[in-house]
């Protein structure tokens, strides 16, 4: 359905891809992945003519329907929440829009109008044979978290991540034969992803996906396109099939590469020993000559690289953690949480989870005194050492400091050489140290943050959606990191695979304010 043909695209000067060409078959879900910077985006953009490569082109079907998920959140301010959602199909849209203008204001003794009211009543009907675009409207919307009476708000008036739950609901609508995706769960809570992936699972067309959820990944894709060594390459089954092939793959590799370099040693060794000596000169001549055969440089290695992630903790954990007593929190007249209690205890690896509003960020707020409750108490033990991962990292971590330089400024004491290792196994070395922290990425800046409390050694951690701009490879890291801890934990995140990594209790806020405490892993709590 898709064909890409030699497609070769650079940026400032380094080569993303070269030479690729693919075929996208129907029926497929291909989830495409590589490295922070690899070229994902660039390449989902060339694929749905976003932008034109260097050289090659991509050829679709004309009688094919795309749809593409749209990024610009601000494009329908003045449009209503269902109205947005109905431009996903541009013909639909155009034709209910100007019915309703005419028969608003028509004269209907006018011909010409009667004869117009026909062709847009053919044009709908053909969009929309059943007549049931209000309806599958109306039941998106509501599996993305939009109740009814909000359907005829304006976009202006919602948030930043409900603007991009009506885009996604906006390319879902029309039940486009190629589907081209980039991040699509975003914002969305694990009860929205669960609904997504049944959605894009009964897509019939071609479909290409990126994302940074593992378990999304695993549970809708039937393919995965790999961007590494500048290629793509193309692998059948989801995330954890293309990632146990990739692992051997890699073996494979470096096995062959030691392999060369052993054989190129031993060569050289033979020649500095016998180039000098007349009687084997010539078989020294002969090794020279194999010797410049060999190049190990040709075995590539992966462009991916994992940080790591290590928390330590400087203090013992002591009996008394936390306790949390008849806790109330509202904003104005919205009561977000309603007289909630629980007690946590050593070893607690809490995931907490919830509806996007339900007031997940607001409890951990509350737990670190940014805000203060309207009833109840927060009852800290006295052996506790806290470190903070906000949600709103990206923001926070600006200016014109370099990466070293805003660790330090924590602890001036911190030794520079130990913030300098920090930075090194988060994957920022030498020169990259030296960036100001306002010139880094979303992705890097949530490292930063992780090296921060990494740097801090405290005991109790919390975190509050800490995958955000992370690439899969952080995210296993980080789940890893979060198992290991000897510590306490409270993350909020929507990422299954992340909660799976590291979760022994799970703490739901409820949308009317209460919470739901279960003592095991995730999938324990489901089966409850």
């Amino acid at each position: 359905m898709v064909q890409v043909n030699s497609v070769t695209m650079r940026f400032a000067g380094q080569i993303l891809f070269e030479d690729i060409s693919l075929k996208l078959d129907g029926g497929k879900r291909y989830g495409l992945i590589g490295a922070n910077g690899a070229g994902k985006s660039t390449f989902m953009k060339i694929l749905s003519g976003e932008i034109e490569p260097n050289s090659g082109n991509i050829a679709i079907n004309s009688a094919l329907k795309v749809g593409v998920l749209g990024q610009n959140q601000f494009a329908f301010e003045n449009f209503t929440i269902k109205d947005a959602v109905l431009y996903g199909n541009k013909r639909l849209y155009n034709a209910v829009k100007e019915k309703e203008r005419l028969c608003e204001n028509a004269d209907f003794e006018d011909e010409n109008i009667n004869n117009r009211l026909a062709e847009l009543e053919i044009i709908c009907a053909e969009e929309d044979p059943n007549y049931e675009y209000e309806i599958t409207i109306e039941k998106i919307l509501e599996n993305l978290g939009f109740q009814i009476q909000r359907h005829n708000v304006f976009m202006r008036e919602i948030t930043s991540a409900e603007k991009f739950k009506v885009l996604l609901a906006q390319v879902l609508f029309p039940k486009p034969d190629i589907l081209f995706l980039d991040e699509p769960t975003n914002n969305l809570d694990i009860e929205a992803i669960s609904w997504l992936e049944n959605e894009l699972n009964r897509h019939n067309g071609t479909m290409v996906v990126i994302s940074h959820d593992r378990h999304f990944l695993n549970s809708v894709v039937t393919n995965i396109l790999d961007i590494d060594f500048k290629t793509i390459r193309e692998f059948s089954g989801n995330y954890d099939d293309w990632y146990m092939a990739s692992a051997l793959i890699q073996k494979q590799l470096e096995t062959e590469r030691e392999k060369k370099l052993k054989e190129k040693e031993d060569l050289e060794s033979f020649i500095r020993r016998f180039s000098a000596n007349a009687s084997k000169a010539k078989q020294a001549t002969s090794r020279q000559k194999q010797l410049e055969k060999i190049d190990a440089s040709e075995i590539k290695t992966s462009s991916r690289r994992e940080p790591s992630i290590v928390f330590r903790k400087k203090r013992e954990i002591g009996n008394e953690v936390l306790s949390i007593e008849n806790l109330s929190f509202s904003y104005d007249s919205e009561e977000v949480l309603k007289n909630i209690g629980f007690k946590v205890e050593k070893g607690d690896k809490i995931a907490l989870i919830g509806a996007n509003g339900a007031g997940k960020s607001t409890l951990c707020k509350l737990l670190m005194h940014e805000l203060f409750p309207k009833e109840g108490k927060i009852l800290w033990g006295a052996t506790i050492e806290l470190s903070y991962f906000p949600q709103d990292t990206t923001d926070i971590i600006k200016g014109d400091m370099e990466l070293f330089e805003w660790l330090q400024q924590f602890d001036d004491k911190k030794d520079l050489d130990e913030i300098r290792k920090c930075l090194g196994r988060m994957l920022f070395s030498g020169e990259e140290q030296k960036k100001s922290v306002k010139s880094i990425s979303g992705g890097e800046k949530h490292r930063i943050m992780l090296s921060k409390i990494m740097l801090e050694r405290s005991n109790f951690i919390i975190l509050d959606e800490p995958n955000n701009h992370l690439d899969l490879e952080a995210i296993i890291a980080l789940g890893e990191a979060l198992y290991k801890f000897e510590g306490v934990v409270i993350c909020v995140t929507h990422d299954r695979e992340l909660i799976d990594a590291f979760a022994n209790r799970i703490i739901k806020i409820n949308t009317d304010g209460t919470i739901t405490d279960f003592k095991g892993n995730y999938e324990e709590y489901k089966g409850v």
